[in-house]
């Protein structure tokens, strides 16, 4: 690429993330409709097909098409147009100014996930403006409700009442951070699946009493203080999967116990450090607390709001395991779940689209491997893979924006991500989508 072509699509995808960062659609209430609307506006004038879907018109979801010839896989590119709050303390810049500073967009939804959105439209309307024409369909959306999915007018929605959606293939948010290894080596992390996840409510149970004669041993806060520093503090035993081997050996970990292994791989990165022990554990973490008596008044329970991640595979009665294993004697609760289990798919490697995106990296950033991850968190990738069966990957390259910038201002003050990060991004998107129309 030329300086002249990469300055314009520096500029247009900027422009475009920028102009999409102004439109606050912060959940709740969400409104997306707008950054809807003025998606649709920009693809449509690059001659894609757009329409408006959803249950709810302050919160549509955005559908662009190019159909396909027939002959090869479809591919659904997905990114989310809301984003969460942001409360003005600590930041630096108005939150939905979308400033440029110092080689930096700052904004909320530089990185989660407008700084997507705007490159993989750039992208699509880039390769139809060239009179590219896909082998299989390729359908970009923009979901609503995706930071909170409590509404039903997102994903969960467009799956159930769109099957006219299902793709073979999906590139999402997920992945993408460059790292390099304390042994020399260098990766790029790719979500090829995602943890289950749920809310618990634990009803911590004591003795009702009057609090002007304490009993600390009887005292039901007491027992919740407890409840929470076991939770916080116990070490569940890894489960190695077979996804987690591959994981390892795409890292290069050396021969010996899984044990050993994942030592190893933690200690390759900080990333890493934090990530590979919740690839192979359990999580259950407290998140809220509340109390149903007045001051004066030592209650009789208490609730302890978690939020559970559980392993692909496990379910209620191993949460219920866990949870007899950390809290441990001498206390008494109760456990409900506050909404269904959900989650837990993953996709496999070896695919065309994973041989695709090995060419880029492999032309982009000589010697680096891809490093495919179970992760934590929870995207919208989960919905296309449990109805559609869709093979999803989580993939925008980062490789200019530092590392503990990119994860630790994801929802924090000074949303931030590197311009020629943006550029990158939508010059992977730009060779997938040639390397699938060329077969």
């Amino acid at each position: 690429m030329g300086a002249d072509d990469r300055a314009a699509l520096e500029a247009e995808v900027v422009g475009l993330a920028r102009d999409l960062i102004r439109i606050d659609t912060s959940n709740p209430p969400g409104n997306e409709t707008p950054a809807a609307e003025f998606l649709a506006g920009y693809l449509g004038e690059a001659g894609i097909e757009c329409e408006l879907a959803g249950p709810d018109p302050a919160r549509l979801n955005l559908i662009a098409r190019l159909p396909g010839t027939g002959d090869g896989p479809s591919l659904m590119l997905m990114a989310h147009t809301d984003v969460v709050p942001a409360p003005p303390d600590n930041w630096t810049v108005p939150p939905f100014e979308a400033t440029v500073r110092d080689g930096h967009l700052v904004g909320r939804g530089a990185v989660d996930m407008k700084n997507e959105l705007a490159a993989r439209a750039v992208a699509m309307a880039g390769f139809s403006r060239s009179g590219g024409r896909p082998r299989g369909d390729v359908i970009l959306v923009a979901e609503s409700d995706e930071e909170r999915n409590t509404a039903g007018v997102g994903m969960s929605w467009l799956v159930r009442e769109r099957p006219d959606l299902k793709c073979d293939f999906a590139l999402n948010e997920g992945g993408g951070q460059l790292l390099d290894l304390a042994d020399g080596g260098r990766v790029m992390t790719v979500s090829i699946g995602e943890k289950k996840v749920t809310s618990l409510r634990l009803r911590i149970k004591g003795t009702s009493a009057h609090a002007s004669i304490p009993d600390r041993e009887k005292n039901t806060l007491l027992s919740v203080s407890r409840a929470i520093e076991r939770l916080l503090s116990h070490d569940f035993e890894p489960e190695v999967s077979d996804s987690v081997r591959a994981s390892l050996d795409a890292i290069g970990a050396p021969s010996g116990s899984d044990t050993e292994r994942l030592e190893w791989a933690a200690g390759q990165h900080s990333v890493l450090a934090d990530l590979v022990p919740v690839m192979t554990r359990m999580t259950i973490t407290p998140t809220g607390l509340e109390t149903f008596e007045p001051s004066n008044v030592i209650p009789p329970f208490a609730d302890i709001v978690c939020d559970c991640r559980a392993l692909p595979g496990q379910d209620e009665d191993d949460i219920r395991g866990h949870l007899a294993e950390a809290l441990g004697p001498g206390i008494e609760y109760d456990v409900e779940f506050l909404e269904p289990l959900a989650g837990g798919f993953e996709s496999p490697v070896g695919t065309v689209l994973w041989s695709i995106c090995e060419q880029y990296v492999e032309e982009r950033f000589p010697g680096t491997a891809l490093l495919p991850m179970v992760t934590p968190g929870f995207t919208d990738s989960h919905w296309v893979r449990q109805a559609f069966g869709t093979v999803a990957y989580g993939l925008a390259p980062v490789a200019d924006t530092d590392v503990d910038v990119y994860l630790d201002s994801m929802h924090g003050a000074d949303e931030r991500l590197m311009v020629s990060d943006l550029v990158t991004m939508t010059g992977f998107h730009r060779f997938v989508l040639d390397r699938m129309a060329s077969g």
